[in-house]
């Protein structure tokens, strides 16, 4: 999901106006460890933890320039750019200029990176510098995903309902999966099967096959829907959706609901509330544990004590606005994003873009969190 750039009443939806942020839990065992506030202007989506690599990566959005005015100066254009940070300790790293994207992954065989933006972006992970620019349209890239299986990346684009597929070796388009739906996060077995949640009203798995490039199932949510965070607890083959809205029709407001359903078969074995509406989830076989990010301010765990059993371990205040979330699966800390906003002006109409406030200048920050 884009951020900065959805209409309002999208954006009401995943700042979680309606949904309140809720207090940390006192008995949990998660906390923010650090907020690294590393600022700059444009907007953000997903971020990337290379695990291999040992950085954090970030695409930034550009931003417009702004006219004096007789109280403030005028703000040059800041263009789009990957901002990269050291996993460990976040101190910036460097940047790729003149990219950004909706998000980023890493093949840590070939060293090569790719950016989901209009043109993908190929970059060498040490030097960040850009190999080439891979033309993709129509798609117009949203969600990445980096398959060790055969070394390919996948590009998934909500206007097309597709996924291009690139060989992370050397930016080859190899072809298109037909998803038919909105895409959303994807997750991999790293054995042939990729997942991707779709996002539509009517939520849904779909199921691809990594060696012939089509999709071979689609696991239907019931009257879970609006999803777009999905992880995968590979050993006991087990997925879980993040979804917006639950109910049919759907609760007013929306309740956030965690979807546990057989990645096998597609069976939902159980549904937990969620504290916020997610744009991303991860999975952690280290804990068997389950994680959703909240625009609210809010993360979510979901503790697997057995493949059937299930239950809310803590939900976590974070920040207002940090919805999407990686995973260090060497660490096992959490990384979330967000920016702080200034009070809305007098008078906003409530539901428009002057009613979010606008960006506070240097206020991006980076949350780690852990035990």
């Amino acid at each position: 999901m884009r951020f900065g750039t959805v209409s309002p009443a999208l954006l009401l939806s995943f700042l979680g106006a309606t949904l309140p942020a809720q207090q940390p839990s006192t008995t949990g065992p998660y906390r923010v460890l650090e907020r690294a506030r590393v600022g700059g202007d444009g907007g953000y989506d997903y971020v990337y933890a290379d695990a291999a690599g040992r950085r954090l990566y970030i695409p930034r959005g550009g931003s417009r320039p702004v006219p004096a005015t007789d109280s403030t100066p005028a703000k040059p254009e800041t263009p789009g750019r990957i901002t990269v940070f050291d996993l460990a300790t976040l101190a910036p790293l460097g940047e790729i200029p003149n990219t950004g994207g909706q998000g980023v992954v890493v093949d840590p065989t070939s060293g090569h990176g790719f950016s989901s933006s209009p043109a993908v972006t190929m970059f060498d992970t040490k030097s960040l510098t850009v190999i080439k620019q891979i033309d993709v349209a129509p798609a117009r890239p949203d969600g990445i995903l980096f398959d060790p299986f055969n070394h390919r990346v996948y590009v998934f684009s909500h206007p097309t309902h597709n996924a291009t597929v690139i060989d992370a070796k050397d930016g080859t388009v190899l072809g298109t999966v037909d998803l038919g739906g909105t895409p959303e996060e994807a997750v991999t077995d790293g054995h042939g099967t990729i997942y991707d949640v779709m996002q539509d009203s009517a939520g849904s798995v779909t199921v691809i096959d990594a060696k012939t490039m089509r999709a071979t199932a689609h696991y239907s949510l019931g009257d879970h829907g609006r999803c777009n965070g999905l992880a995968l607890d590979d050993k006991h083959h087990i997925l879980f959706a993040a979804c917006a809205q639950s109910g049919n029709p759907p609760a007013n407001p929306p309740q956030p609901m965690m979807v546990m359903l057989s990645a096998t078969t597609g069976t939902i074995l159980d549904t937990l509330p969620l504290a916020g509406r997610s744009d991303g989830a991860v999975f952690n076989p280290a804990t068997n544990e389950a994680f959703s990010t909240g625009a609210n301010g809010t993360l979510t765990v979901v503790k697997e004590s057995s493949p059937t059993s299930f239950a809310l371990e803590e939900d976590l205040q974070t920040m207002n606005g940090a919805r999407t979330i990686t995973l260090d699966t060497k660490t096992n800390r959490i990384f979330t994003i967000s920016l702080e906003r200034s009070p809305p002006p007098a008078g906003a109409v409530p539901g428009s873009r002057e009613s979010f406030g606008t960006p506070v200048p240097g206020s991006f920050t980076i949350l780690m969190i852990g035990r």
